[in-house]
């Protein structure tokens, strides 16, 4: 897939974090390095990882939508649901009198029986399923006409049905819930048996089933709501591969396919095992890699601590925050407003699925550097860390500029025209 020009809206441009990124390409245009940059103030250290941010498939569906909006000004336009997760953006295209459809877990806030021809709906990111698409030809509107669906997304579902022609059941890697799962469990539904597990002790669950070790009756009990119906994993296991949620972390992915495929070994013998266990690793999300593998590099770091930034039903946001707080204290918030002094921070909790407030969360007058990762998730744009950035300096007393700061990327870039 060759790489396209977005017009990305100015409100969502960043001065410093782009510049910070269009300096990387320059020095490292095959993405081999993921050493963290390192933005030295002084009394306080930012360490930017490489990859970060506004992935290809949320550029593709900025660009689509307030296109849509620019051109059509007397029209009605519906998004489907929150175009993308993040808050900020989504925000904005309600102030441009964008409606939303549904609410993130499907609840339907304008009857889709209300919408006629005339009116224009664009597909959010996640895409969407084939029986939503068919209430919206009912009404006469082209589901595809204003389609923002990720083109990663659209990939999975191709190799899905790749592997339904040739007779494999498909596991699904995701949240069931989520928009995403939804959309895909929907599109694979329509020609394999297919199922969802969220992680790998639900693959061990599965693996065990597969193998005989647990009984049949657990797969009702576990999977039963998230399944085709009449799945057997007995006879719908004998051959099948493994799709994902785009957002997942990628080695879990990989850690659900080993489980899975050892039992298939055990099950069906080593020599057949690629008859009866299909290799799928090529539907991993490019981004979603590299943004991880960059976030594994910032956790290697001496950062005190660090800021995930981005939406708090953002799931690709919250492996990051995952990922980073296994070694120092990580705190998601949605932007700059989240602390308004360093005696306290507002942040998303997501395993309680609750926000918290933390205090004295950052110490200005320690008299020693302080050192913090900042980073944010495939949805939020740049010019949020560059607030968060901002805010956090103007709590320390630092002679060097942004400018001063920012002169030797601003070089490479130079050097590089």
């Amino acid at each position: 897939m060759g790489r396209k020009e977005f017009n990305i809206p100015d409100i969502y441009q960043s001065p410093i974090i782009r510049k910070v990124k269009d300096a990387n390409k320059v020095m490292d245009p095959r993405k081999k390095d993921l050493e963290p940059s390192v933005l030295d103030f002084g009394p306080v250290r930012f360490y930017v990882p490489r990859h970060f941010g506004f992935c290809y498939g949320v550029e593709n569906a900025i660009d689509i939508a307030y296109e849509t909006v620019e051109q059509h000004p007397g029209r009605d336009i519906y998004l489907l649901s929150e175009m993308i997760h993040n808050p900020t953006v989504n925000e904005d295209l309600l102030d441009r009198n964008v409606k939303f459809l549904f609410e993130t877990d499907g609840t339907e806030l304008i009857p889709i029986e209300t919408l006629d021809k005339e009116d224009i709906v664009i597909v959010p990111a996640f895409g969407t399923t084939l029986e939503m698409q068919q209430r919206l030809k009912k009404q006469g509107i082209d589901p595809y006409q204003y389609n923002t669906t990720c083109p990663f997304v659209e990939k999975v579902w191709k190799r899905g049905k790749q592997l339904s022609r040739k007779g494999y059941s498909l596991v699904i890697h995701g949240k069931h819930r989520h928009e995403e799962t939804r959309a895909t469990f929907s599109h694979t539904a329509d020609h394999s048996p297919c199922v969802v597990l969220l992680n790998p002790s639900e693959a061990e669950i599965l693996a065990d089933i597969l193998a005989g070790e647990r009984p049949k009756s657990d797969f009702e009990t576990y999977f039963g709501h998230k399944s085709t119906e009449g799945f057997d994993p007995h006879t719908d296991l004998e051959h099948f591969g493994v799709i994902n949620q785009t957002t997942m972390l990628a080695n879990e992915t990989r850690e659900v396919m080993d489980i899975l495929k050892k039992a298939a070994v055990e099950r069906f013998g080593e020599a057949d095992i690629l008859d009866h266990f299909a290799d799928t690793s090529d539907t991993l999300c490019y981004a979603t890699n590299e943004d991880q593998s960059a976030t594994l590099a910032l956790a290697d770091t001496d950062a005190d601590f660090s800021l995930v930034v981005g939406g708090y039903n953002s799931s690709n946001t919250m492996h990051l925050v995952e990922i980073l707080e296994q070694v120092f204290p990580t705190y998601h918030i949605r932007d700059a407003e989240e602390f308004e002094h360093p005696g306290l921070i507002n942040h998303f909790d997501q395993w309680n699925g609750e926000m918290k407030e933390t205090t004295d969360w950052l110490s200005p007058d320690s008299g020693r550097t302080v050192n913090i990762g900042i980073t944010s998730g495939a949805s939020c744009p740049d010019v949020l860390v560059d607030e968060v950035l901002i805010k956090i300096l103007s709590y320390f007393n630092t002679d060097r500029s942004i400018d001063e700061v920012m002169k030797p990327f601003e070089e490479k870039l130079e050097g590089a025209a």
